[in-house]
């Protein structure tokens, strides 16, 4: 069984900043780093460190081959990674002594991607596979439409929300991945309760997850509800908390694990990449998920 990740790839520009910077307001930043990045890449690092086969379909700059090669060593499948002339994607990321991130993206040779590579990457696919896809990346539509005319499983990850999400053929879809915020604007609700009705009356065909920070995680199975608290830690930058959380939750559930067994999983592996610094190199590895849930006293089962 693989995982078939159309994302993005970003390089990251991280800023140590005491406050988000205001309109008109120049600062001075504490710290910076340049790091790998971007929902796609996160996501497929996080699938891979769970132990996951991942194939990623993307773009990058010729120039930027490193980041090809570092997803290599990742032990991420980069066939249907490919090289363009068009600045790879980057983003500038604030992030403030809380741990709270403000980021803007750059889309790049992230929105290059067309039709013929839906097709190379869906060419040969088993019926027991997954298709991910987030919301940084051109031809998801396409995306949607071929990873379900081969009869595959789909996750869908929104984000960043935009409300060209609203007309995608949701049908499609057999997993929402959602936070807050991207769930208050799909739904047009703000309360977690009216967010609820809404997915189980317009989203009926699929499972729904709304992540909400440290709060936990709620998922949305026919006419279940499962919610998983979050673990408490101390948070220095929030990052690739949720590309995390995904990565774990979608290797456990896409093997057939119980559904809150993967909840679990995911939020142990959310907590450990927000007590580090940047993106995909706060992914932990799959050991250091078990031994954390070992130290918490927190089963699995």
């Amino acid at each position: 069984m693989a995982v078939i990740n159309f994302g993005s790839i970003n390089i990251d520009h991280v800023y140590q900043v005491p406050h988000f910077v205001q309109p008109g307001e120049t600062m001075a930043s504490s710290g910076y780093q340049q790091l790998l990045g971007g929902k796609g890449a996160n996501q497929s690092i996080a699938l891979a460190k769970a132990g996951s086969d991942v194939r990623h379909v993307g773009r990058i700059n010729q120039a930027d081959v490193h980041i090809k090669q570092a997803m290599i060593k990742h032990g991420i499948d980069c066939k249907y990674l490919a090289c363009t002339d068009t600045p790879s994607g980057h983003a500038i990321i604030q992030v403030t002594p809380a741990g709270e991130n403000a980021i803007v993206l750059f889309g790049g040779a992230n929105l290059e991607l067309d039709n013929q590579d839906v097709l190379k990457a869906l060419d040969q696919v088993k019926s027991n596979d997954w298709v991910l896809l987030q919301n940084e990346t051109s031809a998801i539509d396409l995306a949607l439409l071929e990873a379900k005319r081969k009869g595959l499983k789909v996750a869908f990850n929104p984000a960043p929300m935009t409300e060209s999400v609203k007309s995608l053929p949701k049908e499609c879809i057999d997993l929402l991945i959602v936070n807050e915020v991207e769930a208050e604007e799909l739904s047009g609700q703000s309360e977690l309760e009216q967010i609820e009705q809404f997915f189980r009356t317009n989203w009926s065909h699929a499972e729904v997850i709304i992540t909400l920070g440290k709060a936990g995680v709620r998922m949305l199975r026919k006419d279940k509800t499962l919610d998983i608290p979050a673990f408490v830690v101390d948070a220095v930058d929030t990052t690739a908390a949720g590309d995390t959380f995904i990565g774990y939750f979608l290797s456990a559930y896409s093997n057939h694990e119980d559904a809150r067994q993967a909840l679990i999983r995911g939020c142990a592996a959310s907590a450990i990449a927000v007590t580090r610094i940047g993106a995909a190199q706060s992914i932990p590895e799959s050991k250091e998920v078990d031994r954390f849930l070992a130290k918490q006293n927190r089963s699995e089962s």
